[in-house]
């Protein structure tokens, strides 16, 4: 077999085989643990074995904002409801060019120890959907002044389809062999389909583990020649949705 198909076949293999290390070291028995102990388990993984490191040269992860990270909801708007204690919330005011609007915006749980997590493997970047006006001021209050998104990308920058908004994380990073994106709309990775990682869509619920649920995945594919290798294997479907 010529060495560049040889090369072809071996390294998907080398990537799965590096996948399901690093996969075993952090998984066992993570989605049955309490959270504070899956987080102890993710903050304490051990550290990967030499050759998983030549892969390891920096990768980006793009994550999306309204309704994977977050969920808002205008004041005085029709679309109230209850909300737990538990959940932070932030209210924010965005400038328009007639009117100021305010916005109530909810932190889905986990999302603090998700960015500090994700921010020690990835290069963080976030794109979204929605105007910078409104955007930004949230992303500023996740960040909490800690330096963990290294660029924002905002409506201006999609691709319009049919009234969607499609994210060309081309943009982020041009090598798509390390760049993942997550998003709870499988339509907003239409144009780089093996890239994309979905999550369930969240609203309000107060006990919601997804975050935690994707952290031994990410942590495993930050050392894959390939994340495109790895992601087109799996069907992968919102199985952190409860």
């Amino acid at each position: 077999m010529p060495s560049t198909r040889r090369q072809h076949f071996i390294t998907p293999f080398l990537d799965y085989l590096t996948l399901i290390y690093a996969y075993i070291r952090t998984i066992l028995n993570f989605p049955n643990r309490p959270h504070q102990q899956r987080i102890s388990s993710v903050s304490s993984s051990a550290k990967p074995a030499k050759n998983a490191l030549q892969y390891y040269k920096g990768k980006t992860l793009v994550l999306d904002l309204d309704e994977t990270l977050v969920h808002s909801v205008q004041l005085g708007g029709a679309n109230q409801f209850p909300v737990h204690a538990t959940i932070q919330r932030k209210q924010i005011e965005v400038q328009s060019e007639k009117q100021s609007i305010l916005y109530i915006v909810y932190k889905r749980p986990h999302t603090d120890f998700f960015l500090k997590t994700i921010s020690q493997w990835y290069k963080v970047v976030i794109f979204t959907a929605s105007m910078a006006e409104y955007a930004d001021p949230v992303i500023d209050w996740l960040e909490q002044d800690d330096n963990m998104i290294m660029q924002r990308y905002f409506r201006q920058s999609c691709v319009s389809k049919s009234g969607n908004y499609l994210k060309d994380i081309s943009i982020a990073e041009s090598d798509l062999s390390k760049v993942c994106l997550i998003d709870n709309s499988p339509i907003a990775y239409e144009l780089h389909q093996e890239n994309g990682i979905p999550i369930s869509t969240w609203i309000n619920a107060p006990n919601d583990e997804c975050l935690l649920d994707l952290l031994p995945l990410l942590d495993a594919l930050r050392f894959t020649s390939d994340v495109r290798s790895i992601l087109k294997l799996r069907n992968l479907s919102p199985s952190v949705e409860k």
